[in-house]
């Protein structure tokens, strides 16, 4: 595969996200199991794949051509801070963008 054939979603996943994604797919999609592996509970599985879910829909609903916006998003998603922080960052750059 070309590099340039990999989705946009793909390259702005973190490896750990990819080491998830991996292991998810070995255990055929058994969350329970994946927990196990991990030696955390179900629900601790559960949260780490709806952010990765959330992540890849971020990349997904946001315009390509707007890298900046998909990694506030992305780092919002993450915990690295909080949801109001990312909107205000946002509000921000659009505003500014928008005025140029």
């Amino acid at each position: 595969m070309n590099i340039n054939d990999v989705p946009d979603w793909i390259l702005t996943l973190e490896v750990e996200d990819l080491k998830f994604i991996k292991k998810i797919i070995l255990s055929s999609g058994s969350l329970k199991q994946l927990a196990n592996e991990y030696n955390v509970t179900y629900p601790t599985i559960r949260l780490r794949l709806d952010k990765l879910i959330e992540k890849i829909n971020s990349c997904d609903n946001e315009p390509t051509d707007d890298k900046y916006i998909m990694l506030i998003k992305q780092l919002a998603i993450d915990d690295r801070f909080d949801l109001d922080t990312a909107k205000k960052l946002i509000g921000e750059y659009r505003r500014i963008k928008d005025a140029n």
